[in-house]
């Protein structure tokens, strides 16, 4: 590392004001603060909250987002070679390699992109780089299908970074989840290439090949909510060998990163665990009125026992990942546990009321996104009002 700070140190010169790169000063800022730790505090903005900097506490969530990563490339390749008929010929490098050659071109256009696009931001309105795209490089590509062209990937980003971020002012102050955002654009620009049973799994076949007989890649969301087969095991939504975005499918991988994150403190534990009690409140409330459903496919899906919600499509994901982002969640300890519960509540809502839409998780994070201030208010102002009461009273006694 000794190496990299005497390159910087070097260089540093041409970058302050009066050097011949000092426009650039973003791009050196930003890549000398991610290599090593600024010797400055921050003295103003929404980002002061801990005191570890910006950079570390997104680092640490990129970390616990790896295991279902890696996780993601294998399955991608497993599924891959199933619909090919070929999984039992092919190791597990064979698998991961192919999955990891769909995906990590994901990711570079995903950084790629991104951050040019903030270098951007930042060399217009003269401020240093902004670290809030570290984790959304990493979790756009976890949440999109296998088969989604990378240019469509590099639009979303771009929609994201500046309509979901930037126009509020940039890191801590946008509103929605920018990884939310590029995930919804792409959802209603591109529908067919963000929905149905054609794009969780790559079916391309080389000479030779061919997609097995009888093969259905439809999501285990999609066949609840059209009464359809579901062809996997409860085991298999848990450790996650089921089709769906890269990084949603495996339950331990995303537990893994949830243990991380809440080792690590970065996480709310608060809004984590009262997700899973508005799923479960949602999803056996379901199981009561199940008998009353308007139609067969509807009243299987409400059926389905309140806990299997937790471990299909992208619930633990986006609890994990999402819900818990430090910016555009709830930022009181009570507002919390409104803020969490409701996201559950509303995410299995919406995957049993919406045929067409099964997967609920995107659309109950970024409403409850724009909730938050509101609960915020409510859960302050109601603070302020008993403190008041108890004012009174002590005036009166």
């Amino acid at each position: 590392m000794k190496l990299f700070k005497n390159i910087l140190d070097s260089v540093k010169p041409h970058f302050e004001a009066g050097g011949k790169f000092e426009k650039l000063h973003p791009v050196y800022d930003g890549f000398a603060t991610f290599l090593f730790t600024p010797g400055h505090t921050s003295h103003s903005g929404a980002h002061v909250r801990d005191a570890i900097d910006l950079k570390r506490t997104m680092i640490t969530v990129v970390m616990a987002m790896v295991p279902a990563l890696l996780f993601g490339m294998w399955n991608a390749g497993n599924l891959h070679y199933t619909a090919l008929g070929l999984a039992e010929t092919m190791t597990f490098g064979d698998k991961f390699l192919w999955g990891a050659m769909k995906i990590v071109p994901m990711l570079i256009v995903s950084y790629g992109v991104g951050l040019g696009v903030e270098f951007i931001f930042c060399i217009i309105k003269k401020h240093s780089i902004q670290e809030g795209y570290l984790v959304s490089g990493m979790l756009i590509p976890l949440i999109m299908p296998i088969d989604i062209p990378l240019w469509m990937v590099a639009v979303s980003v771009i929609f994201a970074v500046v309509i979901g971020k930037e126009v509020f002012g940039g890191t801590g102050m946008n509103i929605l989840n920018p990884a939310l955002t590029a995930r919804a654009f792409a959802f209603f620009a591109y529908p067919t290439y963000m929905s149905g049973d054609k794009v969780w799994i790559n079916t391309s076949a080389d000479a030779g090949q061919s997609v097995v007989d009888g093969f259905s890649g439809a999501t285990v969301l999609g066949s609840y909510a059209t009464g359809g087969d579901v062809q996997y095991s409860v085991w298999d939504m848990f450790m996650g060998f089921i089709p769906g975005s890269i990084g949603e499918t495996s339950t331990v991988a995303i537990l893994i990163g949830a243990a991380i994150l809440l080792y690590t403190g970065i996480a709310s534990w608060r809004i984590m665990l009262s997700g899973v009690i508005g799923a479960l409140a949602m999803g056996y409330l379901f199981n009561a009125f199940a008998p009353h459903a308007i139609s067969p496919e509807q009243q299987s899906f409400m059926s389905l026992p309140g806990w299997q919600h937790l471990i299909m499509g992208g619930f633990a994901f986006g609890i994990v990942f999402m819900a818990t982002d430090p910016v555009s969640a709830a930022q009181t300890n009570r507002g919390k546990w409104i803020y969490g519960f409701l996201v559950g509540f509303f995410a299995i809502m919406i995957r049993v009321f919406n045929p067409a839409y099964p997967e609920g998780i995107m659309m109950a994070i970024l409403f409850m996104n724009v909730m938050a201030p509101l609960i915020d208010h409510y859960v302050i102002q109601a603070n302020i009002n008993k403190r008041k009461k108890r004012l009174a009273t002590v005036k009166a006694a």
